[in-house]
């Protein structure tokens, strides 16, 4: 429990460094530019090919479940559509993202603390967890949204080729379905526990690969924990947020 303590308390000094007003903000936000890059646009690709896949999957686990001649054809559009805007575009992206990101995050925070260019950073005055982290923050806030979105869209795309292409049903039926008594807060829903989870992801990754000591095996063990506690807390932030916006 002491450790657990310790832990968040030396989290929450480093977030201290963190947020403080950048001392070049020109190096700030050529940073921030490279780091949308590297960490958001990089990420689009496996984002879209995951998303078109399991939007396909949902469609065809729905259609061949509740086939019942009672029950509206275009029942499979509606579910599909709900699935995607309330969990998987937001809440399980973000834990796919949680792997590929926040290792990266880590790694890299990591490797440069036991070359000790993070201390040659601190010799010469400069902050170095708001040089290095601050940027990575702001990117990860910036693009998860953007990622979201095209999930979402990925996701109706792949639902729609597999009614195509698969002959589960009509798209007619399909596009119903996705019509069907659309509420435009789950969107925002979506986009706004994205937030949360982009911070979660990006600041925990972090912590643990800027705090990292010893060789190269904890900087593996760093990139491992920041994975497992950031999927934590994306999980128990999503039960919060879910109780705080859908009541």
């Amino acid at each position: 429990m002491i450790k657990i303590l310790r832990t968040v308390g030396r989290y929450f000094m480093l977030m201290g460094r963190v947020f403080n007003r950048p001392e070049r903000m020109r190096m700030f936000f050529r940073q921030y530019v490279d780091e949308m890059e590297k960490l958001g646009v990089n990420s689009i690709g496996i984002v879209l090919l995951i998303s078109f896949f399991i939007g396909a999957v949902i469609t065809m686990q729905i259609k061949l479940n509740i086939d019942n001649p009672l029950m509206p054809r275009w029942t499979v559009g509606y579910v599909t559509r709900e699935i995607m805007l309330l969990e998987f575009s937001s809440s399980i992206m973000c834990l796919i993202l949680a792997g590929k990101v926040g290792s990266n995050i880590a790694s890299e925070l990591g490797t440069m603390r036991i070359t000790q260019q993070i201390d040659a950073l601190e010799i010469m005055g400069v902050n170095s967890a708001n040089y290095l982290i601050l940027p990575k923050i702001s990117a990860m806030v910036t693009t998860i949204p953007l990622m979201v979105t095209f999930s979402i869209f990925a996701g109706i795309i792949g639902a729609f080729c597999m009614c195509w292409f698969g002959g589960l049903m009509t798209a007619v039926d399909l596009e119903y379905g996705l019509q069907y008594w659309f509420i435009e807060w789950y969107v925002w829903c979506g986009i706004i526990k994205s937030l949360f989870f982009a911070f979660i992801i990006s600041s925990v990754a972090a912590f643990f690969g800027y705090t990292v000591e010893g060789g190269s095996i904890e900087v593996g063990k760093a990139s491992t924990n920041s994975v497992v506690c950031s999927s934590v807390l994306i999980l128990f932030a999503d039960l919060v947020l879910t109780k705080l916006l859908m009541a």
